[in-house]
């Protein structure tokens, strides 16, 4: 199982939108590191909601439930999206102020590649904000 973080504006599709509709194609991704990111997706691997520009914090968890396929809004252009579904909403929302004041995370790409929409997580960055959060497994 891999871990990752999608970074998405919450006035444009939320946490809520997503467990509101129970499943969701992740499209629009226009940035070539992002997508090839969203390509090794895998089902069953799971994701960190952040929510970015208004609120600035991660909110949840999803998960991967079917494999990187073409994008079908894409007008031109080579393009992913995966499917992904609610899995937890955090106990407790954690801010991005929070993230960058705790240097074991220091280094994750949220930190170091800001504008990045979709990004890689280790497992102990992962299981560290799930705790920062309060959150089980």
């Amino acid at each position: 199982m891999n871990y990752w973080l999608v970074k998405s504006e919450p006035f444009e599709y939320s946490y809520d939108d997503l467990e509101k509709e129970g499943k969701t194609m992740w499209e629009g991704v226009r940035n070539y590191a992002a997508r090839n990111h969203l390509r090794e997706m895998r089902v069953g691997d799971l994701v960190l909601f952040y929510h970015s520009r208004k609120g600035l914090e991660v909110v949840g968890i999803a998960k991967v439930v079917r494999d990187a396929y073409p994008d079908p809004t894409a007008d031109k252009g080579d393009w992913s999206v995966v499917d992904l579904v609610p899995y937890r909403r955090l106990t407790k929302p954690v801010s991005l102020q929070d993230i960058k004041s705790t240097p074991a995370l220091a280094d994750i790409a949220l930190v170091r590649i800001g504008r990045l929409s979709v990004m890689p997580m280790t497992k102990p960055a992962f299981d560290l904000i799930l705790d920062m959060a309060q959150t089980e497994m």
